[in-house]
């Protein structure tokens, strides 16, 4: 596998922002729908047969409309998918990925479960509360979530482009929750070295011209596959 560049939290910050725009021109839609479905299609590929619910977790910026558009996309693929959504963002976009969802029908939670529901009613729980743009304190009604209900869980957690509350250049120096599953987007981040579980990568949206000009490096994704495993990757 060739080297991967693995970003700063700036360096993620600077790339979306290019991608988005009037160069590459790409819209914060376009780009979460491809993210979303590359979760997703992970996801799928990691856990094809599950017995109970999926929960996904979402927070209030676009990692939760990551984690929107892959429930979505999840149920597509026949799984069965609640969601908490606790603190929703007031922008058309993201009411529209919530009303996308409801034609799925998909159930929205208005309180987080118990740990032993966590435990007894679902396989799977996806965090997407927050992503590469995260820093400084866990709030509520985040900080509960974080450092009880994952932190304590027996089920298995899959974390979209960072763990939840992990240090983003650093990785989990706050000794949180770590994910059985870790879906990077786009290229990983710095933080996510120090991660030991399955490691995907997935976004596959990044134009050839757009790598030569970032010099960012990325594996090669195989036929039309929306991912690939860089988990034995060795730095």
């Amino acid at each position: 596998m060739n080297a991967i560049k693995f970003l700063t939290q700036n360096e993620a910050i600077v790339m979306d922002q290019l991608l988005m725009g009037k160069k590459y021109a790409f819209s914060t839609d376009s780009l979460m729908e491809l993210a979303g479905l590359s979760c997703a299609s992970i996801i799928q590929h990691v856990y094809p047969t599950i017995s109970k619910k999926v929960l996904t977790i979402c927070g209030p910026g676009n990692n939760g409309g990551d984690g929107l558009v892959a429930s979505r996309h999840l149920v597509q693929f026949g799984y069965d998918v609640n969601i908490y959504y606790p603190k929703r963002t007031d922008k058309e976009l993201y009411h529209n990925l919530v009303t996308q969802c409801k034609h799925e029908g998909i159930e929205f939670l208005e309180s987080m479960p118990t740990n032993d529901q966590l435990n007894n009613d679902y396989s799977l729980i996806i965090d997407s509360i927050f992503g590469y743009s995260f820093k400084g304190d866990i709030r509520a009604p985040f900080d509960t979530i974080i450092k009880d209900s994952l932190i304590n869980t027996k089920t298995p957690i899959a974390s979209i482009d960072m763990p939840s509350g992990w240090d983003v250049e650093n990785g989990n120096i706050k000794n949180l929750f770590t994910p059985d599953l870790l879906i990077s987007l786009a290229a990983p981040k710095l933080g996510s070295k120090s991660f030991k579980g399955k490691h995907y990568l997935g976004g596959r949206f990044l134009p050839k011209e757009f790598l030569k000009e970032t010099n960012l490096t990325i594996p090669k994704y195989n036929g039309s596959n929306q991912f690939v495993d860089i988990t034995n990757y060795q730095n």
